[in-house]
């Protein structure tokens, strides 16, 4: 399949290259065209704008920095949109926002060319061993056709949705794990300011529970199927642990502010009567604040689930 790559940076560099190990003929451009030497000299053909990527191509893809550079290459002069015949398509594999791509999907659409957001996550190192999830959105059929060389790129490539649900699946994940990793931070300096050795603590806490398993496997038990009795921890129980730590940070002059959030998310959960109920009840506030239910039938959950392995 003829592929074109637009953007050899840190993880695009690597991206492209994979695609081009794996059989594809391809046609590349970057700003710096210094950025593309691996590539050419394993075969690829250098384009001098994106619109010739385009012109030259049956699917191009792009890796870019956010929103600016996708909409500027996508829609600006000399651009993609100018390249596109009827019937091409076009992936973007950059974090980039949901609205701005529906809306390049919206345009593009008019033009009889494809859109499908797919961003992806392993980082720069998973990029070159090309274990990269890879979530996409738009048609589920143009995902099958181009699977192929999705897995030349990434060995988890999976079908989230929708235009625009790839974007959102990787902002739910970075963002999320940016929130824990704050939390972390907040929680490592309260028990080393409180005594523990910072090795210590870490070897510590992996055994626990939390470390033991991954970020997302307990939305499966509790919150997507919506079981919070009878609990596996309860509530009272939760609030009573967070409340003890917020304690000890206050005693030894570390700032809790996540920690204080939380205790007051389980005050207002044990308010509402749900003290003997398991402790993730309390995401239920949540939900009501934004007017929206995270369920999944109980039976597509456990399948889903079994093919996860």
């Amino acid at each position: 399949m003829k592929v074109g790559f637009i953007g050899l940076g840190t993880m695009g560099s690597s991206m492209a290259y994979n695609c081009l190990q794996g059989g594809n003929e391809m046609v590349v451009h970057d700003i710096r065209r210094e950025s593309a030497t691996q590539h050419l000299e394993g075969g690829a053909s250098w384009a001098d704008s994106p619109q010739a990527v385009a012109q030259a191509c049956d699917v191009v893809f792009t890796s870019l920095p956010g929103p600016t550079e996708i909409e500027a290459v996508a829609l600006g002069e000399g651009g993609l949109l100018e390249g596109f015949s009827p019937g091409n398509t076009y992936f973007d594999l950059s974090t980039g926002s949901p609205t701005s791509i529906r809306r390049i999907h919206e345009v593009f659409a008019a033009r009889g060319v494809n859109v499908l957001d797919a961003p992806v996550s392993g980082g720069p190192r998973g990029a070159r061993s090309r274990n990269l999830a890879i979530w996409v959105g738009g048609d589920k059929a143009l995902f099958e056709q181009y699977k192929s060389v999705l897995d030349s790129i990434g060995d988890k490539a999976y079908y989230v949705g929708p235009i625009g649900c790839g974007s959102i699946a990787k902002l739910v994940h970075n963002c999320s794990g940016y929130i824990i990793q704050c939390a972390l931070a907040e929680t490592f300096t309260m028990g080393v300011k409180a005594g523990v050795e910072p090795l210590a603590l870490w070897q510590a806490v992996r055994r626990g529970a939390q470390g033991r398993r991954g970020t997302f496997e307990g939305l499966a038990e509790h919150l997507l199927p919506g079981n919070f009795d009878p609990p596996d921890f309860a509530l009272r129980l939760a609030r009573k642990d967070v409340d003890l730590a917020v304690g000890v940070g206050r005693e030894f002059d570390v700032p809790m502010k996540l920690a204080s959030l939380a205790l007051a998310e389980l005050t207002e959960a044990m308010n509402r009567g749900w003290g003997g109920r398991d402790s993730r009840v309390a995401m239920l506030l949540q939900e009501e604040r934004a007017a929206v239910e995270v369920r999944v039938d109980p039976e597509e959950l456990k399948r889903s689930m079994e093919r996860d392995g």
